[in-house]
């Protein structure tokens, strides 16, 4: 979590005629990332997710908008941690679903991955925006806390005063940069004065804030024989699996919304509010949509949906993941498979594990 010598010190000594390169390159943009002032918008766009690492060239990536090309071409160091940032979203989201009806099933050869279903205002749009901005968000914040770009490193603002039996060291992860490329980067698609753009906005920016939420103080021991008489401490992001689980009960607790329309002098602008009165009404942190999402339970190319026949379904649950539910009623299929596993292990003085290969016979389930 430390970040690395050489990459503070190309930060703390980077020349006036460095920052006039950039300058001539970015113009206000990269001074304004350098100074954490980035207050724009990330509905990312889908095609990062195969995106290769460095030298990237921009005007090759199908699907970016002008503005997601003239920070492309900007700031090409990061943008091997944007798509990795839309990368494990993608992955966080096929996690998170796998035991339900529609699992975030992507498409190969296909420019818009998750084909159709996004093209609706539902819960699962909702979802993909706000966890692929936070993985943009995360994938930027750690690479700058490893020294992997010149124009980010730690944080240095938000330390305070030191804990009893501890003090600040180590390298505090800069989530306020990571969100600001996220922000820059995804949120360019949604500049249209419509419901859509304004619901995008909001899951974007409830993704990224689930970073800041969940910040934690990582220490570190020192003393004789790891007495720990001494603590340094940092900021840190936690594991992404952490911030799946966050964003999953928003989306369980997402707010249904209603669009409405009002005259403007720039025209007619689309506008989101609460459905229900009588339910909270959605914070910054939360996710909204307005429209229904569709069964998912047979293919259906309008909507995206493949359908859940041959899904392995679990048949002692009686949750989503049951094969009552996962079936959509229709029954499910039976098998039986061997499998190879390690049995009767035994442990050897010193130091190794010594096993065996038996061959078990598991019943698995699917849907009809």
């Amino acid at each position: 979590m430390v970040a690395s010598d050489a990459a503070n010190k190309k930060k703390n000594t980077q020349s006036n005629s460095d920052v006039k390169l950039h300058c001539t390159q970015g113009g206000e943009l990269v001074l304004a990332l350098q100074r954490r002032r980035l207050d724009r918008s990330l509905a990312v766009g889908h095609q990062y997710s195969s995106l290769g690492t460095q030298p990237i060239l921009c005007g090759s990536i199908p699907g970016l908008v002008p503005k997601q090309l003239r920070f492309c071409r900007n700031y090409v160091e990061i943008m091997p941690s944007v798509a990795e940032g839309v990368k494990i979203g993608i992955q966080e989201c096929q996690h998170q679903f796998r035991g339900r009806r529609w699992n975030c099933t992507t498409l190969n050869d296909n420019l818009a991955i998750f084909g159709p279903v996004l093209d609706k205002a539902t819960r699962e749009s909702a979802f993909v925006h706000a966890i692929a901005s936070a993985g943009v968000a995360f994938a930027v914040t750690r690479a700058c806390g490893e020294g992997s770009a010149t124009i980010c490193g730690c944080d240095t603002r938000h330390k305070g005063p030191p804990g009893e039996g501890w003090k600040w060291g180590g390298c505090s992860e800069d989530v306020e940069f990571g969100s600001s490329v996220s922000r820059e980067f995804a949120d360019a698609r949604e500049n249209r004065p419509d419901a859509r753009s304004a619901m995008n906005r909001q899951n974007n920016e409830a993704g990224r804030m689930s970073l800041n939420d969940n910040m934690f103080l990582k220490c570190k021991c020192h003393g004789l024989s790891g007495s720990c008489e001494v603590k340094t401490c940092w900021w840190s992001q936690p594991d992404f699996r952490v911030i799946g689980d966050y964003m999953k009960d928003k989306y369980d607790s997402a707010s249904e919304m209603v669009v409405e329309k009002h005259k403007e002098s720039r025209g007619w602008v689309e506008t989101l509010r609460p459905k229900y009165n009588y339910f909270k009404p959605p914070t910054d942190r939360d996710l909204v949509y307005y429209e229904s999402s569709p069964n998912f339970c047979d293919p259906n190319p309008v909507t995206g949906s493949f359908g859940t026949r041959d899904r392995v379904c679990n048949l002692t649950s009686h949750g989503i993941d049951g094969c009552d539910l996962l079936c959509c009623g229709r029954g499910h299929n039976t098998r039986t498979e061997k499998r190879k596993e390690k049995c009767h292990c035994i442990f050897h003085w010193c130091c190794y594990v010594s096993c065996q290969e038996c061959v078990r016979d598991y019943d698995v389930h699917t849907c009809k």
